[in-house]
């Protein structure tokens, strides 16, 4: 035996302690502590019951309800569970007529929940009547993988699309703010400064306001500013990263 080969056999010993890790991240071998592995409990758990492979494809913690509450989507329905307990407390079966891709909360309502799906739908649902949707959007041509609220202005709605679209909604009826709502003039920055023309009388109503068109492949995420409630990021399957702001006309229609 040559005189490498201890050193080879410590070696490979060494590497098949290390792939022992249980955290697979940290290389340390098991005999020392794992800094990437802290000890901890589990605070909870809920299983899908029911034939076949039953998965979830999405879910949301609602910011109401003392943040107690989580949304789950599984096939077509939507299931809120109780986070204390475990226990479901509502379900809305058959939400959509295919997969259900995404969900996410009013952040002003408390009932008020949005989805999208595989049936090109968009729809937004009163949890405390499951029944039926409140309303429903049908202005994709194909699967609706994303659907998101303005974190400030819940009447304006992001959804994004295998269609290659990223669709701007105004919701305003069943919004916290039905009746419109009133910029300051304070609030306005210099370039932004107030015109007569774009104090429009009219009730917005609800309907698609503006659809963009810049991505070429599926778009799979949209995401609201946490900085600027008028600025979105959409992401596509193409590798492309589009930022875009809603414009300022559209913006003084639906708030004046």
């Amino acid at each position: 035996m040559s005189r490498g080969s201890p050193r080879e056999t410590g070696r490979e010993s060494s590497r098949s302690r290390t792939t022992t890790c249980c955290c697979g991240i940290c290389r340390r071998a098991p005999a020392r502590p794992c800094s990437a592995s802290p000890s901890g409990k589990l605070a909870g758990s809920a299983s899908l019951e029911g034939r076949g492979q039953l998965k979830f494809t999405s879910g949301r913690w609602s910011p109401h309800h003392s943040c107690t509450q989580v949304a789950t989507a599984s096939d077509t329905a939507i299931r809120g569970w109780d986070t204390r307990t475990m226990s479901q407390v509502y379900c809305i079966e058959n939400a959509h007529g295919q997969l259900v891709r995404d969900v996410d909360f009013n952040p002003n309502k408390q009932y008020y929940l949005a989805s999208c799906g595989d049936d090109c739908k968009v729809k937004f649902w009163d949890t405390r009547s499951p029944a039926a949707p409140v309303r429903t959007l049908e202005e994709h041509s194909h699967w609706v993988w994303s659907v998101r609220y303005n974190h400030s202005h819940d009447q304006l709605v992001l959804t994004g699309s295998s269609d290659s679209r990223v669709t701007l909604s105004n919701m305003v009826s069943i919004s916290s703010e039905p009746f419109g709502h009133l910029v300051d003039d304070d609030d306005l920055s210099d370039q932004e400064e107030r015109r007569p023309e774009e104090k429009s009388q009219e009730p917005p109503q609800d309907g698609v306001i503006a659809t963009y068109e810049e991505h070429e492949d599926s778009v799979y995420a949209v995401e609201w500013s946490s900085a600027d409630p008028w600025l979105f990021a959409s992401l596509s399957y193409d590798g492309r990263l589009v930022i875009n702001r809603v414009p300022r006309a559209l913006k003084y229609h639906i708030l004046l």
